[in-house]
């Protein structure tokens, strides 16, 4: 097994983090060459100290200093700022990996350029493939690049269809935890808090993506990424509803057999399967007792009560720029429920209404993926404040949680 030097995009959130703890569980494997973050600049530090990378970047200028200002003088790498500096550590000679974990469309051209230069990827921000799935496949075939997804259901995916050839896979199965609404009234669903929708029952995750489970517009993004990671056709990607989390994927061959991937509900299986693959090695996670009984439930989804997972399908079988605009007018929908601006079921109206307003487009570069993304939170913004009364909160009292609202 070759040893890998690694760039890791978004060091501070969830994924990077465990990703760091994979390092530091296999320091004769893995070395880290630059660091990469947002604003959270105490982690950095603390970061830098352990791993010792040579660069370290943030996202604000001024935050730099503040950065210096938390490091020993024994050890205080070359630090840089900005989305030019992301590139610039991602193509890096000295790298031959990238853990793309930064949330957002912030970390496009960083992955895509590392694409260009044919650097492994690991896999891990949604946005790369729901943004611009297109422009990075072409670029990765192109440029015969390794991209190795990271979220452990297309994680999942890739190791199941190690089992044969790609030609025999009839189907992709992807399975959901339901959310804390599975079994929610669908009634119910205009008194829901964000609160509320903060308990997922299964992982912990930024707010943005645990929002995205509770309305199932997260599995809507791994539909589209398993599109391209895969060559599967929307017709041929199911979701289904799996509330243990055991199973994160299935595949069925055309003989009828399904290959199912199980494991865990722990990040860094696939964070070290993406860094080693093709080859395993022992992973510092938990082990399934099969002496244990158990009892696993799989579910169709509820696509009336979970309007963004059809919406994602529907905008897949679009094309253009259409997954673009449903994650950027989704992420802009979802902040404005987390501060109080709109009900719970009114984030799927104004991702609707935000497609449809739109025009179809066919982006040919990421600064023109880009420039989609910025009039796509424009128009949902303009939405949301056009229909401020209908889609807008409930009063106060209403706004608190029913007895029995939430998952049981």
């Amino acid at each position: 097994m070759s040893n890998r030097t690694l760039t890791i995009l978004g060091c501070t959130g969830s994924i990077g983090t465990n990703t760091l703890d994979v390092v530091r569980q296999n320091p004769d494997r893995f070395r880290v060459y630059a660091l990469v973050a947002g604003r959270n600049i105490q982690l950095l530090a603390e970061q830098i100290q352990e791993f010792k990378p040579q660069v370290a970047v943030v996202e604000a200028a001024e935050d730099v200093d503040r950065l210096r200002a938390l490091l020993p003088a024994s050890h205080i790498p070359e630090l840089l700022s900005g989305a030019a500096a992301r590139v610039q550590v991602s193509i890096a000679p000295e790298i031959d990996t990238v853990m793309s974990s930064i949330v957002g469309v912030a970390g496009l051209d960083a992955t895509y350029q590392a694409v260009c230069h044919k650097k492994r990827i690991g896999l891990a921000n949604k946005e790369v493939l729901v943004s611009g799935g297109q422009l990075v496949m072409d670029a990765v075939r192109r440029h015969g690049t390794e991209l190795i997804p990271v979220d452990s259901e297309h994680n999942g995916a890739h190791q199941c269809l190690r089992a044969g050839l790609r030609t025999e896979a009839r189907k992709l199965i992807l399975t959901a935890s339901g959310g804390p609404f599975r079994t929610t009234p669908r009634e119910a669903l205009d008194h829901v808090t964000p609160a509320d929708a903060l308990k997922h029952p299964t992982w912990k995750m930024g707010d943005r993506i645990t929002i995205d489970s509770a309305t199932l517009m997260n599995k809507g993004f791994e539909v589209i990424e398993a599109h391209w990671l895969f060559d599967f056709p929307p017709e041929a990607i199911e979701v289904v509803v799996h509330p243990q989390s055991s199973v994160h994927a299935m595949v069925e061959y055309e003989d009828g057999t399904v290959i199912a991937q199980i494991s865990a509900t722990d990040m860094r299986m696939p964070i070290q399967y993406a860094l080693t693959w093709p080859d395993r090695a022992p992973a510092p996670v938990p082990r399934i007792d099969w002496t244990q009984a158990r009892h696993w439930e799989f579910h169709a989804p509820d696509f009336d009560k979970f309007r963004l997972l059809g919406l994602a399908y529907e905008s897949l079988q679009r094309g253009g720029a259409s997954s673009c605009i449903l994650n950027a007018a989704d992420e802009i929908a979802v902040a404005a429920f987390l501060g109080g601006r709109l009900r719970f079921p009114a984030i799927a109206r104004v991702v609707e209404e935000t497609l449809n307003q739109m025009p179809f487009r066919q982006p040919a570069s990421v600064a023109e993926i880009l420039e989609i993304d910025g009039e796509a939170r424009r128009k949902a913004q303009s939405v949301i404040d056009a229909n401020a009364v209908a889609f807008g909160p409930l009063n106060t009292a209403a706004l608190a949680t029913p007895a029995g609202l939430g998952d049981k």
